[in-house]
């Protein structure tokens, strides 16, 4: 992530506890020298910490997370600060979809590249979530370099493996226009769990729960096969329609992902799963959604998993802010 030189820059935390403040902020509402906040904003922005809305004027977003809130603390901020946001970005994200249309026609090759370098991070976020250890440049030389790095536990090496796996069969799939089924939602997890064959790509028999929270409803295994056929039968329905805008898509992703979490039909490896076939609805409807950025996965799991209630319309905001991240970071490349 940071260097650890940048992360206790006092100014540069000084910049977080206002912007933390807002919603958004711009160039007016911070007194810096221009070449200062740019070297703020750039670091945050490759880091993930941090959403550009505008160039000119400059508008950004910071995403509050636990990194931030500690460091806060840790140079004596007590203020409070905003940590749920419901703005629209849905105009912003329609520009920016426009724009990469455009840009990805012209330049299909280096489109590939951008999802080649995404795909390590996502991977790597993605199974963060679920405890894995692992770290991103370990991640880097695992699958890119293909050097095992030393003391690192086998299952945690083989899950990354196969989980780039389930990813990569994911991203043919929905680039082809293919359509989920309950059997390629078993594949996908059958690939990403080979690490443990006795319940990869099966449907549980047993009950199990989220651990941490207790609150959180999961489907009886007893009732799972027919909330599955039902989950399928709806997707079926709305991939067809051809005339869905963006926020019916978005709403609908959000349904998706959360429905199929709550119905939990593995005994392991549920969460990674919902991504995979998440990313795959909204890649089928053009939308390139590759990662989750790290200033977002805390919010991310708080609307999802760890929520007590379910948190569908939070989650729709987060996700908003998710797309818009990714295809800011994919037009950026792609220019």
């Amino acid at each position: 992530m940071f260097y650890y030189n940048n992360l206790l820059n006092p100014g540069l935390v000084k910049f977080l506890s206002k912007a933390l403040q807002k919603k958004e902020i711009s160039s007016n509402d911070i007194k810096l020298h221009p070449l200062t906040l740019r070297k703020y904003v750039d670091q945050l922005y490759k880091n993930g910490l941090l959403l550009i809305i505008s160039e000119k004027p400059l508008r950004v977003k910071v995403f509050y997370n636990t990194l931030l809130n500690n460091l806060l603390i840790y140079f004596g901020y007590k203020h409070k600060v905003i940590t749920e946001d419901t703005t629209s970005y849905l105009e912003e994200i329609e520009k920016e979809l426009t724009k990469f249309r455009r840009l990805k026609r012209d330049n299909e090759v280096k489109y590939q590249q951008i999802i080649d370098d995404f795909e390590v991070s996502f991977i790597h976020h993605s199974l963060s979530l679920e405890g894995n250890p692992i770290t991103l440049n370990e991640t880097k030389r695992i699958l890119r370099d293909k050097i095992i790095p030393a003391n690192l536990r086998s299952k945690d090496i083989d899950e990354v493996k196969n989980y780039q796996k389930a990813f990569l069969q994911m991203l043919k799939d929905s680039q082809e226009k293919k359509p989920l089924t309950l059997q390629t939602i078993l594949d996908y997890h059958h690939l990403a769990m080979q690490h443990d064959l006795d319940i990869a790509g099966k449907i549980r028999k047993i009950e199990v729960h989220i651990s941490g929270n207790p609150n959180f409803k999961i489907t009886k295994a007893e009732n799972i096969e027919k909330e599955l056929e039902e989950l399928i039968k709806r997707y079926g329905n709305f991939i067809k329609n051809e005339k869905t805008d963006l926020k019916e898509i978005l709403a609908f992703a959000v349904y998706f992902h959360n429905e199929f979490q709550h119905i939990h039909p593995f005994e392991d490896g549920n969460s990674r799963t919902t991504r995979v076939i998440t990313f795959h609805l909204l890649q089928s409807k053009g939308i390139p959604i590759l990662d989750v950025p790290y200033g977002l996965l805390d919010e991310y799991v708080s609307y999802t998993k760890g929520s007590r209630t379910r948190e569908d319309q939070k989650l729709f905001s987060n996700l908003q802010k998710i797309i818009l991240y990714n295809l800011k970071k994919i037009n950026e490349r792609l220019s």
